[in-house]
């Protein structure tokens, strides 16, 4: 039905569906008593990807529970990642003319599997460079509200690298950034000298085709599920601890559709692991972290993480198709860096159209001007802004004040402006998942 839904966070004892363990909603109507409440698939917001629904205060059969778990089970994938780990040392013994990758079902084949995948397209003689760039094998995932797999272009992801060897980390976590990871396990497998190591975490299980359990968990973000068990949260664990004072940097790209508040939930569980790895100095800092996303989501972040900062760089990526570098106005990449760490030290690449804001501190893109009477350089999106007067704000060029409104909008607009309250007890000065009439979990 319609009506806004609050996320109300995981709950104890939550029902589980192949994505691992459900979520909590409840369904909120303005002004009005909350909804009932319901567990809902963490990772698919579509019925379609997923139509786990159960009712909170429903009494569920022990026959229809066993069905639940024999589904699950079903839907589980057909090798476990040590099978998929000894399936690839018997596949990089082949020679060249046996190596088969299956482009329907995603996998790489022995020789005594052809026959079953007959009627299915292969790709032939696999090579030792493409069993290092697994992204580009793979078909990406391209449902925008659970895993888009929106790869990083080579630009950005050669600019993140490098940004994070000239910060001295040693370790990256990567969450969600598949070709982030595969840059650095195939730079180390070059260079001998090469020293960063990476962990990748990811919902994607394919990739448990081509990384050793160190060097890859199948994890859910949005629940902060690990499928592997204990045993994946003890490889977790292990890499965050610093030793030799290697630091660690998290960095995570999650699915543009996914919901900011399980995400950032989940990410601050993953910070209160690096914190249990008992180092000095960790009680009052927070881990070092990256989260790629959208501009226009910066509010939305800062609520969870008061202390990133958004950076001007603009992210793209290969095979979006509006998400590219060096496209003008409203057709530039929106997806920035939002960090943790002191602008200052983010350098951005000057022939790129990025230059140092003394006032500001940081490095900021060409076309975003100083404002004196804000006293920042105020441009989200990479065009020159400017000042409302009125607003006591910045504002995007092709905004205009509205006087009926009393804020600035664009030209063609309804003036039909209303005092728009919390959906759930319609009181200004707050959202609904930050209401005080929700008993959160």
């Amino acid at each position: 039905g319609s009506g806004p839904l609050a996320l109300l966070g995981p709950a104890p004892g939550a029902p589980s569906c192949p994505h691992g363990p459900a979520l909590l909603f409840v369904k909120t109507s303005q002004g009005k008593e909350e909804g009932r409440r319901f567990y809902a698939c963490s990772a698919c917001r579509d019925r379609k990807d997923c139509n786990f629904f159960q009712w909170e205060d429903e009494k569920v059969s022990e026959i229809r529970l066993a069905a639940r778990e024999e589904y699950n089970r079903n839907h589980q994938p057909p090798f476990t990642h040590r099978q998929n780990v000894d399936r690839y040392k018997n596949f990089v013994l082949l020679p060249l003319s046996k190596r088969r990758f299956c482009q329907e079902c995603q996998q790489l084949l022995l020789p005594e599997e052809w026959e079953k995948h007959s009627d299915h397209q292969f790709l032939c003689d696999i090579t030792t460079v493409q069993l290092e760039s697994p992204s580009q094998l793979l078909y990406p995932l391209e449902n925008k509200k659970t895993n888009a797999q929106y790869l990083f272009a080579d630009r950005s992801c050669q600019f993140l690298l490098n940004l994070l060897i000239d910060l001295g980390f040693r370790r990256v976590l990567s969450v969600g950034t598949p070709r982030l990871h595969e840059m650095i396990q195939s730079r180390a497998s070059q260079e001998e000298e090469f020293r960063v190591r990476s962990l990748l975490l990811d919902i994607d299980f394919r990739y448990s085709q081509f990384y050793t359990e160190d060097e890859f968990c199948h994890y859910n973000m949005f629940n902060h599920h690990f499928f592997g068990g204990e045993a994946a949260r003890e490889t977790c664990r292990k890499f965050l601890y610093e030793e030799n004072g290697e630091r660690v940097i998290m960095v995570t790209d999650p699915p543009f559709g996914g919901l900011v508040e399980a995400l950032a939930s989940s990410f601050k569980k993953l910070m209160a692991m690096w914190k249990e790895t008992e180092k000095e100095g960790h009680d009052n800092k927070e881990m070092p972290m990256f989260w790629i996303f959208p501009y226009f989501f910066e509010s939305r972040i800062l609520d969870f993480f008061p202390s990133l900062s958004m950076m001007d760089y603009q992210v793209d990526y290969d095979n979006h198709a509006l998400y590219k570098h060096g496209k003008t106005g409203r057709r530039q990449s929106p997806v920035r860096i939002f960090t943790n760490l002191t602008p200052s030290m983010i350098v951005l690449p000057e022939e790129e159209g990025y230059r140092f804001c003394t006032v500001c501190q940081r490095y900021v893109s060409s076309g975003n001007q100083h404002c004196e009477i804000c006293n920042s350089c105020t441009s989200k999106d990479g065009r020159r802004w400017k000042h409302c007067v009125l607003c006591k704000k910045c504002v995007k060029p092709s905004w205009f004040h509205c006087n009926n409104c009393n804020c600035c909008t664009l030209q063609k607009h309804n003036c039909e402006k209303t005092d728009v309250g919390c959906f759930v007890c319609g009181k200004a000065g707050h959202k609904r998942s930050a209401c005080p009439s929700l008993s959160r979990s």
